[in-house]
């Protein structure tokens, strides 16, 4: 395991002063951190998949902490559809958007489905990531790596005691204490003494500067914890973005097929398992309050946005850019067919037989 944790700081899209003093004042900060490496590199969702920046994180060895102004979960899953894959880190620093979670019910009923990335194979390592919206001062996410550093530092070295013999039952004769138990709780001065020399403080330590002329990007990304591969997305899109991989699950294969400013077909996903990082609904752009099956209502209709189904605004959203593209309107009758077939087999009410009555007499 790596000697140090690196934490990778994701830029702003814009120069905004106030953005720009906190990526700067964290980096200043956590450079003077014992056993942290830090890298710089233009935002995350911009960057491309065969680019500077991403190769890098590609070849980013074990655990790391990505700090980027995404939600998270967008972050996560940003890595993890350009190959840089893991176990989603836990964290204490989280950003609360003012949204009521009502999506509970949903995930009740959607926990029975199998998920997409039930059937992955990852790397035995974990990604953190914070989003720089969680605290206006670097300190507080400096606090945030110091716990995520000394947690799988104390980890180390109780797994480093059970193959000496002192608590680790696996390794080999020894003591039949789980290493998991010799150190428990959070590490204490004394301990991380130990784990932490002279040589692992930086001095005089500059950060990785990862240069990339970077546009700005506009495409999904899949939620794999969330989508149950029903191909929804795939029927609804007409812009050619998804596709299949060897074994029939889908994925974004043209990502910059999809058209600016459109999120359609994360209006029409199940599962709420599409994110666009960059949209200005939290329900889409990733945040973690948004349950499985538990879309939100578009924040935007509280300023006069059209008062829609998200299945009305999506076919709304789709012929608004077909147009754009020089194509015709579809509407509703492309996309949809399986919405529409679940809802032939519920069972009709008096309305419908009443009409049924009707059509019988052939007036």
């Amino acid at each position: 395991m790596p000697k140090h944790l690196p934490v990778v700081i994701s830029q702003g899209q814009s120069a905004n002063p106030q953005k720009r003093g906190l990526e700067e004042e964290l980096v200043a900060q956590l450079l003077m951190e014992p056993g942290i490496e830090v890298t710089l590199v233009p935002h995350l969702y911009d960057l491309k998949p065969d680019g500077t920046g991403m190769l890098c994180l590609q070849n980013m060895p074990g655990n790391f902490v990505v700090i980027s102004w995404l939600y998270e979960r967008a972050a996560f899953w940003t890595l993890d559809r350009n190959k840089v894959r893991g176990r989603f880190g836990q964290t204490v620093l989280k950003f609360e958007t003012d949204d009521e979670d009502d999506g509970e019910a949903a995930e009740t009923a959607a926990d029975e489905k199998a998920r997409v990335d039930a059937e992955r194979t990852k790397p035995n390592r974990t990604i953190h990531c914070l989003d720089f919206r969680a605290a206006d001062n670097a300190e507080a996410f400096v606090r945030e790596i110091r716990r995520i550093r000394d947690e799988a530092a104390v980890q180390t070295h109780a797994l480093d005691m059970g193959g000496l013999g002192i608590g680790g039952g696996s390794s080999n004769g020894g003591s039949d204490m789980p290493a998991t138990e010799f150190l428990q709780g959070s590490p204490t001065t004394e301990q991380l003494a130990k784990l932490d020399s002279p040589s692992d403080r930086n001095v005089d330590a500059q950060p990785t500067v990862i240069e990339e002329p970077a546009g700005r990007r506009w495409y999904p990304v899949i939620d794999f914890s969330r989508c149950t591969n029903c191909m929804e997305c795939i029927d609804f899109c007409l812009f050619g973005v998804y596709g299949v991989d060897t074994v029939d699950t889908i994925l974004v294969e043209q990502p910059d097929n999809c058209r600016k400013g459109c999120p359609a077909c994360s209006r029409v996903c199940p599962e709420n398992a599409i994110i666009f990082p960059q949209h200005k609904s939290p329900a889409i752009a990733g945040s973690p309050d948004v349950e499985a099956g538990g879309l939100k209502v578009d924040l935007s209709k509280l300023f006069g946005a059209p008062d829609e189904s998200p299945e009305a605004a999506a076919v709304r959203e789709r012929d608004e850019q077909l147009m754009l593209a020089g194509r015709d309107k579809v509407g509703a009758g492309v996309g949809l067919k399986k919405r529409q077939a679940d809802k032939s087999d519920q069972p009709k009410d008096e309305l419908d037989n009443l009409m049924d009555q009707l059509d019988e007499l052939d007036i």
